[in-house]
C-alpha cells in the first residue's frame, strides 16, 4: 500500500488473511477437481450402460496409452492428463445411434460419417468440466493422422497433442487385438507389425516405438489385470 508517497507493507493481520484466501481457492480448485471426476465417472458408466463393448475399449486404450507414456517418461501431471483423456476418448458415442454403433458388419459411407462424429461430441462434453479444456481438445485430436489426413481438423505431426497421439496408437491397437462377432482379434505381434507398417503415415513413428517396447515389457510381468486410477478398479486385458 502506499501512503503519503511511502510504500508500507501489509499488515501481518493482513498477510495471514491472504495466506487464507489463497489456501481456500487452492481447496476450492482441488474440490471442483473432484467434483468433475466423480460427474466423469458418472458419465462413463452411463457410456457402460449404453455399450459396454465401448466401455471396456476404453479401459483398454486408457491401459495402453499409460504404458506408453511410462516409456516417454511423462511427467505426473501429464500421466493424468493422458489417463482421462484416454478413457473419456470414446464417451461422444453415447450420442452415436445404436443402429451404427452396434452394427456387426462394416458401416455404409453414411454411417461411417456419422460415427466421425464422436470426437467432436466428446468435446463438446468434456469442456464444459472444469480443469477438463486439455481432455477435450486431446479427445477432439484422437482420430487425427501423422500425415495430416485425419479429422476432424486435419492437424499434422506435432500439431497434434501429444495424448491424442498416444491414444490413436492405442485405440487402433485395441482395435485390431479385440474379437467382434465379425472378426477375430489379430495377436498382439501382427498388430504391432501393422502399427509399424503405418508408422510415419496415420502414427508418430517414435511413440510407436515407445508403444511396443513398453506392451512387450508389460507381457513379460504375465499379469492378467491392469488398474486405471481414475475407476480405482482392476479390468481383465484379455478384450476376446
Amino acid at each position: 500500500m502506499k501512503k503519503n508517497n511511502v510504500f508500507e507493507l501489509p499488515s501481518m493481520s493482513s498477510a495471514l488473511s491472504l495466506l487464507g484466501m489463497a489456501t481456500l481457492v487452492e481447496d476450492l480448485k482441488h474440490e471442483n477437481k473432484k467434483i468433475s471426476e466423480q460427474a466423469a465417472r458418472t458419465i462413463l458408466k452411463a457410456l457402460d450402460c449404453k455399450d459396454s463393448y465401448t466401455f471396456g475399449h476404453s479401459m483398454r486404450v486408457g491401459y495402453f496409452s499409460l504404458v506408453t507414456g511410462v516409456e516417454a517418461g511423462l511427467s505426473t501431471d501429464e500421466m493424468v492428463e493422458l489417463e482421462l483423456s484416454a478413457i473419456f476418448h470414446d464417451i461422444g458415442k453415447i450420442g452415436t445411434p445404436d443402429a451404427v454403433l452396434n452394427k456387426p458388419s462394416r458401416l455404409t459411407e453414411e454411417e461411417f460419417g456419422i460415427m466421425k462424429e464422436h470426437p467432436v461430441k466428446s468435446y463438446e462434453i468434456l469442456r464444459e468440466f472444469p480443469h477438463f479444456e486439455k481432455i477435450a481438445l486431446n479427445t477432439l485430436s484422437h482420430h487425427e493422422r501423422y500425415d495430416g489426413k485425419g479429422y476432424p481438423q486435419g492437424l499434422k505431426g506435432e500439431e497434434i497433442p501429444l495424448a491424442a497421439r498416444i491414444i490413436l496408437i492405442a485405440d487402433t491397437f485395441d482395435a485390431m487385438t479385440s474379437t467382434r462377432p465379425y472378426r477375430k482379434g489379430l495377436p498382439y505381434e501382427v498388430a504391432f507389425e501393422e502399427l509399424l507398417m503405418f508408422s510415419g503415415s496415420q502414427f508418430d513413428p517414435h511413440l510407436v516405438k515407445l508403444f511396443i517396447q513398453g506392451m512387450k515389457k508389460e507381457a513379460l510381468k504375465g499379469e492378467k489385470d491392469f488398474f486405471i486410477p481414475l475407476m480405482a478398479k482392476k479390468f481383465v486385458k484379455d478384450a476376446a
